[in-house]
Order: C-alpha cells, then sequence, then structure tokens
C-alpha cells in the first residue's frame, strides 16, 4: 500500500526541481531600477515621480512576455505625463521623448552645454530639472520651445555667466533656481527676462563683492519677496547705499557710454570743420586787404612822387 501510494506520492524537492518545467521569470521586470531619491529632489521641492511615469527613453522596459504589447496599446492611447532621465550618464537631452511630457528629470548625468535648441518639441513641458550636471554654458537659443515651463532647475552646475536672451522664451517660468553654481554676478536683465518669476533661488553661489554685483544688489532691494532665502554664506543684503557709493558715483548707464562714443567723434568732426572755416576766412580777409592797398599805392605815389620830371612814370611803375 505505502509502495502504492509512493508511487502516487510527490517526489522529493530535489527531484521537483528537474521535473518542474523552466517558467519565465515575470518578477525581474516589475523591479525596475529607480534613480535615487535625491535625483528627484531639488530646491524646488519634493519631485516624486508617480506609478505611472515612464524611464527614460532606453531604459529598462515595463513589461516581460505578452503584457508588453498590451501596456504599448496604453502609451499609445494615453501618452506618459513625465520621464525621469536622472542617472543615466547622458551627455545630452534625448530626443526620443514624447511631445506631451510634462516633467523631465535630467539630474545627475554629465551634461556640460546646452546648444541651440538643445530640447525637442515639448510644449507642455511644466517642470525642467538639470540639476547635479557639469553645464558651464548655456546658447541663448538652447530653451526655445518651452514657453509653457513653469520650473527650472539648473543648481549644482558649473554655470558662471548667464544672459538675459537665453531666458526670453520662458515667458511663463515661476520659479528658477540658481543654486551652488560659480556665479559671480548676474545682470539684472536676467530675472527681468521672466515676466512671471515668483522665487529666485542663488544660495551658494560666490558672489564678487566688488562694482560689478551692483545691478544684482538694485534688483534685490526692490523684488525681496522673490528671493526668500538669506543668502548667508554669501550675504549681498547685507550691504547698504554707502557700500556702493564709488560705484554709483563712477558706473555710467549703457545709454551713457553710447552717447560719449557718440559726442566725442562728432565733437573732434566739428572743431576740425570750425578751424578750418576760421582758417579760411582769415586768408581770405588778408588777401582783400592786400589787394585793397596794391590799388591805393599809385595813388599815393602819384601825390607825395609828382615832380617837374619823370615822377609819374616811376609812380607806374611801382
Amino acid at each position: 500500500m505505502r509502495a502504492a501510494a509512493g508511487s502516487g506520492a510527490t517526489p522529493p524537492a530535489s527531484a521537483a526541481r528537474h521535473l518542474q518545467p523552466a517558467l519565465p521569470d515575470t518578477s525581474s521586470p516589475r523591479r525596475r531600477a529607480r534613480p535615487s531619491p535625491r535625483a528627484r529632489r531639488g530646491a524646488l521641492g519634493s519631485l516624486s515621480v508617480g506609478a505611472g511615469s515612464p524611464l527614460c527613453p532606453g531604459g529598462q522596459p515595463w513589461a516581460a512576455g505578452g503584457s508588453r504589447p498590451v501596456l504599448a496599446l496604453l502609451l499609445l492611447l494615453r501618452p506618459p505625463p513625465s520621464a525621469d532621465c536622472s542617472e543615466r550618464g547622458l551627455l545630452g537631452v534625448p530626443w526620443s521623448l514624447s511631445a506631451n511630457t510634462s516633467a523631465l528629470w535630467l539630474g545627475y548625468n554629465f551634461i556640460t552645454v546646452l546648444g541651440p535648441r538643445s530640447f525637442p518639441p515639448l510644449p507642455g513641458l511644466r517642470l525642467l530639472g538639470l540639476a547635479h550636471n557639469r553645464l558651464e554654458l548655456i546658447h541663448p537659443q538652447a530653451l526655445l520651445g518651452l514657453g509653457a515651463l513653469q520650473e527650472l532647475d539648473l543648481s549644482h552646475n558649473h554655470l558662471s555667466v548667464l544672459t538675459p536672451d537665453t531666458f526670453l522664451p520662458l515667458t511663463s517660468l515661476a520659479t528658477l533656481n540658481l543654486g551652488s553654481n560659480r556665479l559671480g554676478q548676474l545682470e539684472p536683465g536676467v530675472p527681468g527676462a521672466l515676466p512671471q518669476l515668483r522665487a529666485l533661488l542663488l544660495q551658494d553661489n560666490p558672489w564678487v563683492c566688488s562694482c560689478s554685483i551692483l545691478p544684482l544688489w538694485r534688483w534685490l532691494s526692490h523684488n525681496r519677496e522673490k528671493v526668500r532665502e538669506q543668502l548667508n554664506k554669501y550675504p549681498i543684503m547685507a550691504f547698504g547705499d554707502e557700500s556702493f557709493r564709488q560705484c554709483q558715483d563712477t558706473s555710467l548707464s549703457p545709454q551713457q557710454y553710447i552717447s560719449s562714443f557718440i559726442i566725442g567723434p562728432f565733437s573732434f568732426m566739428a572743431s576740425i570743420f570750425f578751424c578750418t572755416f576760421l582758417g579760411s576766412l582769415v586768408v581770405f580777409y588778408h588777401s582783400l586787404r592786400r589787394d585793397s592797398h596794391c590799388w591805393r599805392r599809385p595813388r599815393v605815389c602819384r601825390r607825395r612822387e609828382l615832380g617837374p620830371q619823370g615822377c609819374r612814370g616811376s609812380c607806374w611803375q611801382a
């Protein structure tokens, strides 16, 4: 009975491993690798990626086996609203992004330059995170086509110079993070190019305490509500009017520089023309005076040297 029963009993675990057919491992694709939380968290706030957010294009697939076509169909019907491209070793912005992407994280990569039109057409992009890269230069046309952008994180990069033209396309930008860069000065035209700006973060930049910081200091004095931080490491607002008195006395506006460059050459040319004209008048005056003297000279001779003989002839010879 036991032998008969044993023939129908469950084989040992070691034998079961050999008899059991190989099944596809469907557990690993569900555990997709995620960037560390700090890659999605910047000075803009906690940037959490939702459960439906896709990986950066070229990352791990969503699922394996027969479920992949179903998910692909779902993604086509409703494209993902955000893309997480953090910690991908990227040297540039990927162009295979969905056109209706609303949030894009590119933190912790190796992007050094944003050239002209670095981004694909993303008319619905509202949040862009470029923190912890190696950005040194942003071309004035790098952010074209991002007019709907509301939050931009450029912190923890190597930026030392920013121009107002770079931010002109961002007409809807409300939050700009420039913290932890290499900015020694900032043109007031940079925040001035952002009409909807409500928050500007400037912490941990090596500001140069010279006359070059005066434009930024003036802007901060009139827009304290937009810079909520204290800038304790480099307290720009600790300076007063007396600190920039010398700069205010000697500094000239661009219009004044242009006026001086225009007035100077014109004044020089006018002085040359005046001197030439005055010299011509003097020469003309002396010429007239000499001619009139020559016409009077025979008459004088005729009066003085009139004699019995030869006087008239000598006068006419003179």
